[in-house]
């Protein structure tokens, strides 16, 4: 079990709620609006970065009126390992500074980052769906989210990584000075040889993790991971420098992990996954979210966000999605309208009643 008593002040629609009682299986059920999404929201703060909608912070504080200002909101919860209580995580906003998000794990303040040496937490929604379709900036943004998950420095890299990058892009418009870009172009080369590595690294056992699964009932997806350029420091050092007058024209790097690509085709046709249809897209991306889990369970704490998943799953791919989940060792948390998709695991898990930012259990 990963997380057991969960509180939510002020955050969205939930002026205050308590989760207790967690199980492995975490159902919350309610009308569309209801609040179910805004709870695996709070959860996902519970980890580095902006959540799984990416919102601004001072969109997260409940108000009473559209016209009100922002607030401040808190979320807290209990972690279990091995049943005992190992930390107290919490993140939080202040009235006077709606956009800082602050941390504390057991009652220490502490960055966003190290929420990920506690508990690693994933998540599916349906805003995910076009993956495949969308830009390379997305697909990598969802490597690096499962990445994280894996190894907790990931995200600093990639900061860093991002920070030396529009570093770079500023000197190069201001014809700055060659030994300002040598600096800059070392820690380009140094923070993205690191990211580069971590990303190859997460797809490579993702692939693995993969091909052992069967291809039915969901469509088994083929990864593979294409650098946007020399994943080796010195070759990356070098390939900068000598792109210097072609950057600058273009106003940006065209060489570097910024570029990388995660490819992804069926393996039952061999179709990119972009060309598949909505349904094989569906049943990859699942597959891809199930195989992630395994990894992100193996040595900490994970827990596994699924939101609106069941209810577009016709029954045998129901039953296998809920028999891997029950085998796997994340703690999972899923949203429904309505408890008959949930048949099968019906008698196990903790079930919530939510209606108008309020919960019941059921």
């Amino acid at each position: 079990m990963a997380l057991a008593k969960i509180t939510l002040q002020n955050f969205r629609n939930h002026e205050g709620s308590e989760l207790a009682d967690t199980a492995h299986f975490n159902l919350l059920v309610g009308e569309n609006g209801a609040g179910k999404t805004n709870v695996l929201e709070a959860l996902s703060l519970l980890s580095p970065g902006r959540g799984l909608r990416r919102a601004a912070l001072n969109d997260l504080a409940r108000r009473a009126s559209p016209d009100d200002e922002a607030g401040a909101f808190a979320i807290g919860a209990t972690l279990i390992e091995q049943g005992q209580v190992s930390a107290r995580l919490g993140t939080y906003t202040q009235v006077e500074r709606p956009t800082r998000r602050l941390v504390r794990i057991n009652g220490a303040e502490a960055s966003a980052s190290a929420l990920s040496e506690w508990q690693a937490v994933s998540w599916l929604t349906p805003a995910m769906d076009g993956l495949f379709t969308d830009s390379a900036g997305e697909r990598r943004r969802f490597v690096d989210r499962m990445a994280l998950a894996i190894e907790p420095t990931h995200a600093k890299s990639v900061g860093q990584l991002e920070t030396a990058l529009r570093e770079r892009n500023r000197l190069l418009e201001e014809r700055g000075d060659a030994r300002w870009l040598d600096a800059i172009e070392a820690q380009v080369a140094q923070h993205g040889s690191v990211v580069a590595r971590t990303r190859a690294m997460l797809v490579a056992r993702l692939a693995d993790e993969l091909s052992a699964l069967p291809a039915e009932p969901f469509a088994r997806p083929i990864l593979s991971y294409r650098a946007g350029g020399p994943t080796n420091a010195e070759e990356l050092l070098a390939e900068l420098a000598r792109a210097r007058p072609r950057d600058r024209a273009a106003g940006r790097a065209l060489t570097g992990p910024h570029r990388d690509e995660l490819e992804v085709v069926m393996a039952s046709s061999g179709q990119p996954a972009a060309s598949c249809s909505t349904g094989e897209q569906k049943a990859m991306l699942i597959a891809i979210t199930l195989a992630h889990g395994v990894l992100a369970a193996s040595g900490r704490p994970s827990v596994l966000l699924l939101d609106e998943v069941a209810a577009h799953l016709d029954p045998v791919r129901r039953t296998e999605l809920f028999r891997r989940l029950r085998s796997g060792g994340a703690q999972v948390w899923m949203t429904g309208t309505e408890l008959a998709p949930f048949s099968d695991i019906e008698g196990e898990a903790a079930i919530w009643r939510v209606s108008g930012g309020r919960l019941e259990r059921l």
